[in-house]
């Protein structure tokens, strides 16, 4: 695979098609009304800056009091809450990522300088990010950190203060991981299940992210291998998601969407929410019928609105591994040179 000009093998290609995904679908995330998606963005083909009001932000009715002021994680953010029709990214700019994709980049830096994965030294640097003035500029912060910082403001540990979250934005990481440490690791499943369930300890998303480590595994070729066509690459994923994928969608439930465009699919036949029963088999079905085309899926999947930023974790990676970058999109993307120079 060629970016720029510049060989980046599979593993951090699919960290960075994730960190795309995101950055593409940041200014439609959480838009269940695909009229007022297309009436405030037109066709998106890229990365656009967020745009005020949300006709679909649920922020007036979100709401969390921080344990103590040492533990508030909303700080000057807390202003917009109980507001109506604030973005949740109102202060990003086009090809920025949002929090959970920030958090996976500073993952991806830590283990593979450290060539290694320790849980508590992650926590600690999760801690500290979080409650770092100004170190991200998101307005929502996902119920898991809510949660997380009440449970610690209560006086427990941070190996003790995940809970049980549903929702697919606990796959994040999960490139960031087998980026830092290499699909064919070792213990590599181990830690993608210790770290999600660090803070979604929910046992679908568990077995979702240890789907998406096996898919990444399958399709991504061994070094050694001879080089892969484009039309090859595109067969392998399609074959790992039957292969790994059975027990969240199938040949047959493949076969039957072909004749549905991605909106009747995804916010139709199933759900383009973000809870991990619809959301996953969402995104592997995208990249499936995308597969071999990048910028196809990744499009495809921030039109479809809901909750496209973290469906992105899954398309994006997936996409990314097999299938070649547009040197435009990587040249458009804030947090590129974070995967691409290390």
């Amino acid at each position: 695979m060629t970016i720029s000009d510049t060989p980046l093998d599979p593993a951090r290609a699919a960290l960075l098609g994730s960190l795309i995904a995101d950055a593409v679908a940041m200014p439609v995330h959480w838009y269940y009304d695909r009229a007022a998606l297309d009436r405030d963005y037109g066709v998106i083909e890229g990365y656009l800056a967020p745009r005020s009001p949300h006709p679909d932000s649920i922020l007036w009715r979100s709401s969390w009091t921080p344990p103590s002021p040492k533990f508030d994680i909303l700080r000057d953010q807390a202003a917009f809450w109980g507001k109506r029709g604030v973005h949740y990214h109102q202060f990003l700019a086009a090809g920025e990522n949002t929090l959970n994709f920030r958090l996976a980049t500073e993952l991806f830096r830590m283990v593979h300088r450290e060539r290694d994965y320790d849980p508590e030294r992650w926590l600690d640097r999760y801690v500290a990010l979080m409650l770092e003035p100004g170190w991200h500029r998101d307005t929502y912060l996902e119920e898991y950190h809510r949660h997380f910082f009440t449970n610690h403001g209560a006086g427990r540990k941070p190996i003790n203060c995940g809970v049980r979250d549903v929702h697919i934005g606990g796959l994040v990481p999960v490139p960031a991981l087998v980026a830092a440490l290499g699909p064919r690791h070792h213990d590599l499943r181990r830690i993608v299940r210790l770290h999600v369930g660090l803070t979604h300890k929910d046992d679908e998303v568990l077995a979702a992210a240890d789907t998406l480590v096996r898919i990444l595994a399958d399709a991504i070729p061994r070094p050694e291998a001879p080089p892969r066509s484009a039309d090859a690459s595109a067969n392998a994923l399609r074959e790992a998601i039957l292969d790994h994928g059975r027990d969240w969608v199938s040949g047959s439930k493949l076969a039957a969407w072909e004749r549905l465009d991605d909106r009747q699919l995804v916010g139709g036949t199933l759900s383009s929410a973000c809870y991990i029963e619809d959301a996953f088999p969402a995104a592997l079905a995208l990249a499936w019928r995308h597969a071999g085309d990048f910028p196809g899926g990744v499009l495809a999947n921030a039109r479809c609105g809901g909750d496209n930023c973290h469906r992105g974790a899954v398309v994006g990676s997936l996409l990314g591994a097999t299938a070649a970058i547009p040197s435009g999109l990587v040249a458009g993307l804030v947090s590129a040179a974070t995967v691409t120079e290390q």
